[in-house]
């Protein structure tokens, strides 16, 4: 059933740290995700191969050669706990019985691990949202989600014990807008398209996750990511294909789109990539994930501290079994995360998690726009913005004024500083959300008029 957060979960900034969350998650082998420790969650994929009926006894040799490392180096450094997530690739969705196998294989390096030295552990699976197919792509219907809708099913009985999804729905539409910096179409595939993809998507998975009876233990839904979207517009940042303020406004609206994932059951922890976890633990007090100067096997971020603040899982965002000198890259990713989250668990049980917690954000907050909006004091801000706002459209426009509030307050107080090229979007920004239709059926209707190519009504329930 369905519900609509309207209130904050955590009342403010100075309560909103790593390693404790309002509602805590227990799973898997004994883990309690949120309840006063951080965890790694390494997140491991193959190298430059092909997935196919010849190679698939070097896929699986591959798989079990990481768990094995990626659990013996947990071992040996006496984590605490740890979430080994496996996010499907293409090929693994398209074939499920391949994704879930995969599956097996990972939980029972989990249950023997917890068998033999005690190790608390869970198991996240990812399947790939392979949905986004052709032009107006068929996002509730057709193949791709009868393979995707059955890639959950499996994993599930195979032995996953958190589902978790990078989706799609909305991204036909936001992709032209961040190519032509225009905010509207922005808007609208965040908070009406995805929205509505997430709501009909999330029913289905906590559905799923509740049906787990059939598998012999607990599953849960985890979290989605706006990965496709603010991880688009940040990464087009980097590359300087668009203005970084551009990409925090971004960040802050898809906050209301991963929300909706809260609304139709998750309970978390949400996924590593969706940066704009604070703002959700904010609202939900649930658990995050949140990767930053860990995930630079995958990519680079001006968030490389700032995102480790409020964190309960740790986490690389992904890194290919390849050699390293150390040993192969997977193991040695899990050191690392095992360090920096024994810093901060160690800064808890001292009584200096605020402490800790703030030099993260002082090194980052205000070295970029992006980075200016994850604060623990800007979360809050945004949170409260967007539950103070009714509606998925409302709710995505109210975000995005907020995150210019912030980022205008620290240009006037210096703050931020911003270029020449970055300094005229952030006005242009503020007028054209202003300038936004007042209520979603106006802008569904201007949208559908000038976007509607684009996208298939009967994907959205808008028949």
């Amino acid at each position: 059933m369905a519900c609509t957060f309207e209130e904050l979960a955590v009342s403010g900034p100075d309560r909103l740290v790593f390693g404790i969350a309002p509602r805590p998650v227990r799973c898997g082998f004994g883990l309690a995700i949120g309840g006063g420790l951080v965890f790694p969650e390494v997140n491991f994929t193959l190298p430059v191969m092909t997935i196919s009926p010849a190679t698939w006894s070097e896929v699986r040799a591959h798989y079990d050669e990481m768990a094995r490392n990626i659990l013996k180096r947990a071992v040996v450094l006496e984590v605490p706990g740890i979430v080994l997530e496996f996010e499907l690739l293409p090929a693994m969705t398209d074939a499920p019985a391949w994704g879930a196998e995969i599956t097996a294989l990972l939980h029972e390096h989990l249950d023997r691990a917890h068998a033999k030295h005690g190790l608390k552990g869970a198991l996240r699976v990812t399947p790939t949202d392979i949905r986004d197919q052709g032009s107006r792509p068929a996002l509730r219907s057709g193949p791709a989600w009868e393979k995707l809708s059955k890639s959950f099913e499996l994993c599930r009985d195979a032995g996953a014990d958190i589902l978790s999804i990078e989706s799609i729905g909305g991204k036909e539409v936001h992709d032209p807008g961040l190519m032509y910096g225009d905010l509207r179409p922005i808007v609208f595939g965040l908070g009406v398209l995805a929205a509505r993809d997430m709501a009909f998507l999330w029913d289905h998975i906590s559905g799923t996750c509740a049906g787990a009876s059939a598998a012999g233990h607990a599953v849960i839904s985890g979290g989605d990511t706006a990965c496709g979207f603010a991880n688009t517009a940040m990464q087009l940042a980097h590359q300087k294909m668009l203005p970084e303020v551009l990409a925090a406004v971004v960040r802050a609206m898809s906050a209301a789109r991963s929300l909706v994932a809260f609304e139709h059951g998750a309970v978390g922890p949400s996924k590593d990539c969706a940066y704009e976890g604070p703002i959700l633990k904010a609202i939900t007090g649930a658990p995050i994930a949140m990767e930053g100067k860990s995930a630079t096997c995958a990519h680079f971020s001006p968030l490389g501290n700032i995102a480790a603040a409020v964190c309960d899982l740790w986490s690389n965002e992904s890194v290919q079994n390849v050699r390293l000198l150390s040993g192969n890259a997977p193991e040695a990713y899990a050191e690392l995360l095992a360090y920096d989250c024994r810093l901060m668990n160690v800064a808890a049980a001292r009584g200096e998690s605020a402490r800790l917690r703030d030099w993260l954000t002082e090194s980052d907050e205000w070295l970029s726009p992006q980075a200016a909006v994850l604060s623990p004091a800007a979360a809050c801000r945004i949170a409260r913005a967007i539950v103070s706002t009714p509606g998925d459209y409302a709710r995505t426009v109210a975000a995005g004024r907020e995150a210019v509030a912030i980022l205008a307050e620290g240009v006037e107080q210096g703050r931020l500083r911003l270029s020449p090229r970055e300094r005229p979007w952030l006005d242009r920004i503020r007028t054209e959300l202003d300038e936004l239709p007042a209520t979603e059926s106006e802008i569904l209707a201007e949208l559908t008029a000038s976007h509607g190519h684009l996208f298939d009504p009967a994907s959205y329930g808008l028949n």
